[in-house]
């Protein structure tokens, strides 16, 4: 029952947290402050009222339309609010037994708990590049390079946490070794798209991959290490291909050849859905991989 009721906490708090970074994601790209003025309609300036800004259930009250000029509010509220709300909540879910657990010895309790708010922040950052990317073609480097820090201070604190835990023969790299290993997946993981990026622009002679992306690479091997990194990029290669695919069936490719190949595709969204499916279920897909390679 605690359980339920703790995860409950968690999805309530991830859809206030989501509303709140949809406010974000409308004002940033305009160069407008979070904090004023208050929430309000952008087509007709609209104050919302409180039961307007209620996350998630007030878009389902106002079946998705302004109360006072009636134009359409965007899927992407509830889809953002929803994806919040739904990743924090299977957080908690995972770590709440670790705290009701009597017997759970209090580092493993401590290694859990840093671990468990840490991935919150992480899919709350990869949301928001995510959507930031699918609309504006735009990863701020205020979220993928502190996203990145954030990672990595992150990592090391696990690291530094679980040289606690009594009997532990894994750790034999010790805290400077965790760092530089840390540094060099980031490294390796933000060169592997400047690759790409300079391949694509010595035979194309045109820019193909914004240096965004080499970025969010980074932000995502501070926080999945370089398996997990690859992990996300492969899942991302994918989902571009696909997309890129429904792109040329479309009847308008079909009409004009050339509007499909100049299109502009949002990697760093495919890149974030692929870091979100590497953090769920990395490990057993990683697994599953060797084991099916032979290694």
């Amino acid at each position: 029952m605690i359980r339920i009721l703790g995860t409950t906490f968690a999805a309530v708090l991830g859809l206030a947290f989501g509303s709140f970074l949809n406010v974000c994601l409308s004002r940033w790209p305009e160069g407008e402050s979070i904090v004023h003025p208050r929430s309000h309609c952008r087509n007709c300036t609209h104050t919302l009222s409180w039961w307007e800004n209620i996350p998630l259930l007030s878009w389902l009250l106002l079946r998705g339309r302004c109360r006072t000029c009636r134009t359409a509010i965007s899927w992407r509220y509830p889809l953002v609010e929803v994806a919040v709300g739904a990743l924090w909540a299977w957080q908690a879910w995972q770590f709440l037994p670790w705290v009701f657990n009597v017997g759970t010895p209090s580092i493993f309790v401590a290694i859990h708990l840093v671990s468990t708010i840490g991935q919150m922040i992480f899919y709350w950052l990869l949301v928001a590049l995510a959507m930031l990317d699918a609309e504006n073609l735009w990863l701020p480097d205020s979220l993928t390079l502190i996203g990145a820090a954030l990672g990595l201070a992150d990592t090391l604190l696990l690291a530094f946490l679980r040289s606690h835990v009594p009997n532990n023969d894994t750790v034999e790299t010790g805290l400077l070794g965790q760092a530089l290993s840390a540094a060099l997946a980031i490294l390796a993981a933000a060169s592997l798209i400047l690759l790409i990026r300079w391949l694509y622009k010595l035979i194309r002679h045109q820019e193909g991959i914004g240096l965004g992306d080499a970025k969010l690479m980074a932000l995502l091997a501070a926080w999945l290490g370089l398996p997990g990194a690859l992990l996300a990029f492969a899942l991302g290669s994918i989902l571009g291909a696909l997309a890129a695919l429904v792109l040329l069936a479309a009847p308008s490719a079909r009409t004009n050849p050339k509007s499909w190949a100049t299109s502009k595709l949002p990697l760093g969204t495919f890149l974030c859905i692929g870091g979100i499916v590497s953090s769920l279920w990395g490990q057993p897909m990683i697994a599953a991989y060797l084991r099916w390679a032979g290694f």
